[in-house]
């Protein structure tokens, strides 16, 4: 029988890694293993993971702050799994994950996977409306969890299984922020091995719980690409600069009136006719005026600030290196 390894990094998330573990005891597929590891955190979960000792095959392990990256190799080196799977601490599991990935791995050799992402009823409308925003066609969100995808898939390790052989080969993650599971899955594939989606291996992803918390998240992820160019150049695909040419076009619209009025009015007809399909579509989606309207402002706001911190970080590139 497959063992999974469940690798949970956590830095002062006790609230959500209950959550997490909770829905872990649910589990249809129950042979597996948790590694929580506590990442210098100074409001650590050690009492929570206790309360799950006897309901999971659990181990905690508190160690010096590095960061996520280096934290999941912590716990690969530990781990006694077949594979080895990378769950973010703000994640609740579906009961039959596992069950999917198992029968899925039965039928499809793949040495690494990953899955989307969805929005549970019991969320916020802030939190579904971010949810659709990194999910939506009408957003970069829309490339990452379809079947239609450019070239080889690259899992994000917010719901991410490796081969304890991929470990093995490529020795984890190489870097421990700004963009080291894109860094990690690039070298992955490069590396000669097969990655897949799989499409109803999808976790619940509460991400973060207000407009600014997001903002900032997207500000970093517009950052992490610049920061992944260091490595792989090629990595700058024309979909990356779609936040950034939405950015600048939406900065420059204020000063078109210097020119002309005329063209300002198309430009903010154009961005009316965008959101209102937005609105249109989140609210068939979700079912709800509230969650339809602010997806209205998250999408907004993961566009633009990720275009903001795609450009600052890219400065930083031009002029230090």
């Amino acid at each position: 029988m497959r063992l999974f390894s469940i690798v949970i990094p956590v830095y002062n998330r006790p609230d959500e890694v209950d959550e997490l573990l909770h829905s872990l005891t649910k589990q249809s597929y129950t042979h597996f293993e948790v590694l929580i590891i506590e990442d210098g955190s100074t409001k650590k979960c050690d009492h929570i993971v206790e309360k799950y000792g006897k309901l999971l095959n659990i181990s905690y392990y508190y160690k010096p702050n590095t960061g996520q990256g280096f934290s999941r190799n912590f716990g690969f080196e530990r781990a006694k799994g077949d594979y080895y799977v990378v769950f973010d601490s703000d994640c609740l599991i579906p009961k039959s994950y596992f069950e999917i990935v198992n029968e899925y791995l039965n039928k499809h050799q793949l040495d690494a996977f990953g899955g989307p992402d969805k929005a549970h009823d019991s969320f916020t409308p802030i939190q579904k409306a971010i949810s659709y925003s990194m999910t939506s066609v009408f957003t970069t969100g829309g490339i990452r969890g379809g079947k239609k995808r450019m070239g080889a898939f690259h899992p994000r390790s917010f719901n991410m299984g490796i081969s304890a052989e991929v470990f093995e080969k490529t020795k984890g993650y190489k870097i421990t922020r700004m963009g080291e599971d894109i860094e990690f899955s690039i070298r992955i594939i490069e590396g000669g091995f097969k990655t897949g989606l799989i499409e109803e291996a999808y976790v619940y992803h509460k991400r973060r719980t207000s407009l600014s918390q997001f903002y900032n998240q997207l500000h970093f992820f517009g950052r992490a690409r610049i920061n992944i160019s260091r490595f792989y150049p090629e990595e700058i695909k024309l979909v990356h600069l779609f936040p950034a040419v939405f950015t600048a076009g939406f900065l420059a619209l204020w000063l078109v009136p210097l020119v002309s009025f005329s063209l300002f009015y198309v430009g903010l007809g154009l961005l009316a006719v965008y959101y209102f399909l937005i609105f249109v579509d989140s609210l068939s989606k979700n079912k709800s005026l509230a969650v339809a309207i602010l997806s209205i402002a998250t999408s907004f706001t993961q566009l633009f600030a990720y275009g903001i911190g795609f450009f600052t970080e890219g400065w930083r590139k031009i002029t230090q290196g």
